[in-house]
């Protein structure tokens, strides 16, 4: 998945800058408490978010977008300064992360690992980046 994720994010250098941000796992030092979890993890999250950005939570919840809807979404953003996907912990996110999203989306209604979430989303954003260059990726 890791080699996945860096030839997406090799693919998407020529459209976009991106970074990938991996933040330490909390769950094991909480002794597995969920919300003291989440709480420490919406702690990291915000304080490398800055008031501009354009936050999109991915969350079983979120809305669920085709491949082209996800590709008009992303050109709809396209003058935000920066766009952040937040990707939840293990025991989901934060209420304070969930009001703190700009937009919240579901990549699917299927629960993924933490690395196959990440490989799925550099995959559309790169599959948006070709429908919005007009390229022949998508069929």
């Amino acid at each position: 998945m890791n080699e996945g994720i860096a030839e997406y994010l090799k693919r998407l250098s020529a459209f976009i800058s991106v970074e990938v941000l991996e933040l330490p796992d909390t769950s094991i030092k909480t002794a597995g408490n969920a919300e003291a979890v989440k709480d420490k993890e919406a702690q990291t999250v915000l304080k490398r978010l800055t008031p501009d950005d354009y936050v999109i939570l991915l969350d079983e919840h979120g809305e669920q977008k085709t491949s082209l809807e996800f590709a008009d979404f992303l050109v709809s953003l396209s003058e935000r300064q920066r766009i952040v996907f937040v990707i939840g912990g293990v025991f989901g996110a934060a209420q304070v992360i969930k009001t703190r999203a700009d937009n919240t989306i579901a990549l699917s209604k299927l629960t993924f690992t933490h690395r196959m979430a990440r490989l799925i989303l550099c995959e559309q954003i790169y599959r948006a980046m070709m429908i919005k260059a007009n390229r022949s990726y998508h069929i």
